[in-house]
């Protein structure tokens, strides 16, 4: 079963205190102690993202480990990504992070993977590469459209509520169609696709939404999605 789990905003990176989220991913892998591969290529390996992860994640249920392409821990790449259950994403410069990858096949690698039944995860830059285009700030002079990988279709949008410019760009870009519609998430907020469709959003704060923008004759139409709570006991 093919599935891709991409989040607005959260995570150990954001909430190392609220384990709800990272908790749900893991959960999908529906096995005990599964193998979670942090790829921190968007931050430039940032020497301190990958440890939040390892204090993180070694505290948990799971094998955790990570993929540097600055310093690579084997030349077969492929079987060292074939061997996991999760690879999980990191945020930061969405557009360098697909020209490394391109640069090492690693594309091509996360879509056999994909294809496989490894299951994506990703927080910003690391939920906007799976998707056919999104908005970013890659460019480092307020906020552009930018391709991705099209494992999923349509656009996507993280950090909706967490960074001002983020909903009234997504709206602009997609009202003069630069991008096609798509889904938004709030930070604290996962949209889980299975088999290529969206299945469910679920949220690591009680008041984070995740909503569908599209373009419908000339104007720009906002729907709120069902976005199920994980924490006091609910269950999606």
């Amino acid at each position: 079963m093919r599935q891709i789990i991409a989040l607005g905003g959260g995570g150990f990176s954001m909430e190392p205190d609220n384990p709800l989220m990272d908790t749900y991913i893991l959960d999908q892998a529906k096995k005990p102690s599964p193998k979670i591969c942090f790829i921190p290529t968007a931050s430039g390996d940032s020497e301190d993202y990958i440890a939040r992860f390892y204090d993180f994640f070694e505290k948990m249920d799971c094998e955790p480990s990570h993929l540097s392409l600055f310093r690579p821990p084997t030349r077969n790449i492929e079987d060292y990504i074939m061997e996991k259950d999760i690879i999980y994403v990191g945020g930061g410069n969405t557009k360098n992070l697909l020209a490394v990858w391109k640069e090492w096949g690693l594309d091509l690698i996360l879509k056999k993977a994909y294809e496989r039944g490894i299951i994506l995860a990703g927080i910003s830059a690391g939920s906007l590469c799976w998707f056919e285009e999104g908005v970013t700030d890659s460019y480092g002079d307020g906020l552009s459209s930018i391709t991705c990988l099209g494992f999923l279709q349509g656009s996507n949008c993280p950090h909706y509520d967490g960074e001002s410019e983020r909903r009234p760009s997504y709206h602009r870009l997609i009202l003069s169609e630069e991008i096609k519609g798509g889904i938004a998430a709030d930070d604290g907020v996962a949209l889980h696709f299975i088999e290529g469709g969206f299945k469910r959003a679920v949220s690591s704060r009680q008041d984070a939404k995740a909503f569908r923008v599209m373009k419908v004759k000339d104007k720009l139409v906002e729907e709120v999605i069902e976005t199920h709570y994980l924490g006091q006991g609910n269950k999606p």
